[in-house]
């Protein structure tokens, strides 16, 4: 399978702080690669190389096989980008908005209200097109700046954490949209701090931290990589919680958490859910729930970072607590 995105010893200094360490990643063609990382990690620097935004200090990049710096203009062609935040104008209708991008990509003005038409509908905004974005819900801004980013036909996306401020539905609502984009064959390079967000969408996860890469592989053989897992009981009388905890302290060598009538505890051995069914058992403790659950991508994530995904604060900060932009360095956008 051929890779729609490869990069090879990405480095990026801005000042005394390396952004990129020397980053490798490849994104086969269909498939959405997941980015993930705590603030500050490099992820928005390695999507403004990608999308030539940037320039690296070192290294090499290919978008559709096109290099980034030599051939920009033709890399710029075969992309869309949907940043943080939603980049449409508020004062202008939906409709408006994509009719400009179309305009400005060069299309007739039949062409692109034809096109608009057909993205509003796809994104479900049709009974919105004619109403100023101002009006518009977060959900329904971040459909249209991602409608926005697919006028062109781009084969290829870079969102930079796509769904930062969108409520449960909304984030529900945008993956399925994204679900629909790579089965129409766009190949997706995701930067996420949402972890639940990598596990449903990316076939292949890159962690990156301190701009160095410190893990690859599928959600699957990640959660693989480390031996925790949790242990779920749950007494079916509430009474017995203090029995079941006391047994589940004592069998898993942990301090168990007890909250809202469950006990959980991270164990190692797998050999633990039996002894703990006997003890209990026993005892003479009827169970409602009991399951040993394997690792989760939070659970990975602190096991290589040190730290939990939720620690990371959202707005896509890069190092040194401010935002990076291309004006750091000259030629950055030549």
């Amino acid at each position: 399978m051929s890779h729609m995105i490869q990069a090879e010893g990405l480095v990026k200094r801005f000042g005394m702080t390396t952004a990129l360490d020397g980053v490798d990643l490849g994104v086969p063609a269909g498939t959405v690669l997941g980015l993930l990382g705590p603030n500050g990690a490099g992820k928005t620097t390695v999507v403004r190389v990608l999308a030539t935004l940037l320039r690296a200090d070192a290294g090499w990049a290919t978008v559709g096989g096109h290099d980034v710096r030599r051939d920009a203009h033709r890399v710029r062609q075969l992309i869309g980008l949907t940043g943080q935040y939603a980049s449409v104008d508020e004062q202008l209708t939906g409709t408006e908005n994509l009719l400009l991008i179309g305009r400005l990509l060069g299309m007739s003005r039949a062409d692109a209200r034809r096109r608009a038409r057909e993205l509003l509908e796809r994104f479900g905004l049709t009974h919105a097109g004619g109403r100023a974005v101002g009006t518009f819900s977060g959900g329904m801004r971040r459909r249209l700046d991602l409608a926005a980013s697919l006028v062109g036909r781009p084969p290829v996306l870079f969102l930079d954490e796509p769904t930062t401020g969108l409520d449960p539905r909304a984030r529900t609502e945008l993956w399925d949209l994204i679900r629909r984009l790579v089965a129409d064959g766009a190949t997706v390079l995701l930067t996420t701090q949402y972890l639940d967000e990598a596990d449903q969408l990316a076939d292949q996860i890159v962690v990156i931290d301190h701009g160095k890469v410190i893990a690859t592989g599928t959600p699957e053989e990640l959660k693989g990589r480390t031996d925790a897992r949790t242990l779920a009981v749950r007494p079916t009388d509430a009474t017995r919680l203090a029995d079941v905890r006391a047994a589940v302290a004592e069998l898993t060598g942990t301090e168990p958490t007890a909250r809202g009538g469950l006990v959980t505890a991270r164990v190692a051995d797998p050999a633990v859910l039996p002894a703990v069914v006997r003890r209990l058992d026993d005892e003479g403790v009827l169970l409602t729930e009991l399951a040993l659950r394997g690792a989760s991508l939070n659970e990975v994530f602190l096991a290589l970072t040190g730290r939990p995904a939720e620690a990371a604060e959202p707005g896509g900060r890069e190092p040194g607590g401010r935002e990076t932009n291309e004006e750091e360095t000259e030629e950055e956008t030549a």
